[in-house]
Order: structure tokens, then C-alpha cells, then sequence
């Protein structure tokens, strides 16, 4: 039921709004400019900690939260976890974007409830290629 909810409420608001929360500004910048690029009437909300990830997740339709795994103070699984807690984000979908690929790590974000994890890319022109995927996976809603 819930699912109905949110997607009815994301199809009566042409606003995309998605959280990227990095505390790396380049990576933030990157990410972006591409999803600028990809996804239209789209509002891009920038957190450089969860701290500032929390405040921005209070009370906000989000449609897409992006975090990074590893932030001083709260990191992205502790981000998640509030996600996965409140039943108001419960349904958000979330994806990791993270420097590791650390098998124990990545199991660990997908058991908490993550829906992706993608290893940041090497090259800037791949942020582009990660914007049209989470368009893709995440923001696309069919009839």
C-alpha cells in the first residue's frame, strides 16, 4: 500500500527531487552535474555529512537518496538504517556509491537495505553513465 502511496505522490509532483550525500566535494559536484545532465526537472539537494543528510530527509518527498559509505561522524549505512527505520523513507530507495569494493562491506549495505551499490568511477565521464542508470533503475515509473 504504501508503495501506491509514494508513487502516486512522486506522479502528482514533476519535481525529481534526489539527495547526494558525500563528504567529498568534487564527488558531489561530479555526480551532480550528471545527473543535471540526465534526468530533467530534476532538484538535486547536497549534503556533505549525515548530519546534513538527516536534516535534509525531514519532512521532504525525496524520490532518491545517494550516499556515500564512508563519512566522518554518520556514514551512509547509519544514514540507511534511519532510511530503513521510518516509515515515511522506508520505501525511498537508496544506493551507496562508495570508494570500496570491499566484499564485506558491500554485503553489509545490501542487508541493511540498500537497493545498489556502485564503486565510484575512476573516470569523470562515467558519473554520466551512473546518472542514466539510476534514471533508469530509480526514476522512471511505468504506466
Amino acid at each position: 500500500m504504501k508503495e501506491n502511496s509514494v508513487n502516486s505522490k512522486r506522479m502528482l509532483n514533476e519535481q525529481t527531487i534526489i539527495l547526494v550525500t558525500d563528504d567529498d566535494d568534487d564527488d558531489r559536484y561530479f555526480l551532480r552535474q550528471a545527473i543535471e545532465r540526465t534526468v530533467s526537472g530534476v532538484t538535486v539537494l547536497e549534503a556533505k555529512n549525515g548530519e546534513e543528510a538527516l536534516n535534509l530527509l525531514a519532512g521532504r518527498l525525496i524520490h532518491l537518496v545517494i550516499l556515500d559509505m564512508n563519512m566522518p561522524g554518520l556514514n551512509g549505512l547509519e544514514i540507511l538504517s534511519f532510511i530503513r527505520l521510518h516509515a515515511d523513507l522506508y520505501l525511498t530507495p537508496a544506493v551507496m556509491l562508495s570508494t570500496s569494493d570491499q566484499a564485506s562491506l558491500v554485503a553489509d549495505a545490501y542487508k541493511k537495505g540498500i537497493n545498489c551499490y556502485i564503486k565510484k568511477p575512476a573516470v569523470i565521464w562515467e558519473y554520466d553513465q551512473i546518472a542514466a542508470a539510476l534514471k533508469t533503475c530509480f526514476l522512471t515509473i511505468s504506466p
